[in-house]
């Protein structure tokens, strides 16, 4: 197989033009947290959790955020025992200043598919609302939706919905979070 100069140049080009882009960004330095950030910020910390399942079920767990990447992203460790299993869960949570959404994505020992979720914070309610897709347990494909309200520093209200395929949101669990002092 003969490959022609032009042909070769482009190839080249097409390898090289994302190290190139890359050391744009490195010369314009990491970004900062910006106002968004802020809500992250709050997140930090050791929470304790109780909450109650679809079925009623009451129990405890706890987690833990910490802020990496720069201040960034909020990384969450949710633990738990619930129904007799113990449960864990993963979340990283932003903010994409290019949707101007803030980003979460969780991941669990319950379920093999990660959940994605976008949204927005409302100040005035102190409420942050996300949408989402993934997959249920029987790998059909699922929307959520989740409120989170944070009453103050110390306190924060989840509730998981399911999108029924009425478009109606029906809960699935609340947990209510307080700071460990």
């Amino acid at each position: 197989m003969h490959i022609t100069k032009p042909f070769f140049k482009f190839a080249c080009y097409l390898l090289a033009a994302p190290v190139i882009a890359g050391l744009g960004v490195l010369a314009q330095g990491p970004p900062a947290p910006g106002p968004e950030h802020e809500h992250l910020k709050r997140l930090e910390g050791e929470w304790v959790a109780s909450f109650k399942g679809e079925g009623g079920e009451e129990s405890k767990g706890t987690m833990s955020v910490k802020l990496e990447c720069g201040g960034l992203w909020a990384v969450s460790d949710f633990r738990a025992e619930f129904a007799g299993q113990k449960f864990q869960g993963r979340g990283l949570d932003g903010y994409d200043p290019v949707k101007k959404k803030y980003v979460s994505v969780w991941v669990d020992s319950m379920n093999t598919i990660p959940l994605f979720f976008e949204g927005t914070m409302d100040a005035a309610t102190k409420t942050l609302t996300l949408t989402g897709e993934g997959r249920g347990p029987d790998g059909k494909p699922m929307k959520f939706k989740s409120e989170t309200h944070f009453p103050d520093n110390d306190h924060m209200k989840f509730t998981m919905f399911v999108i029924g395929d009425d478009g109606k949101p029906m809960p699935m669990m609340t947990i209510e979070y307080t700071r460990k002092k």
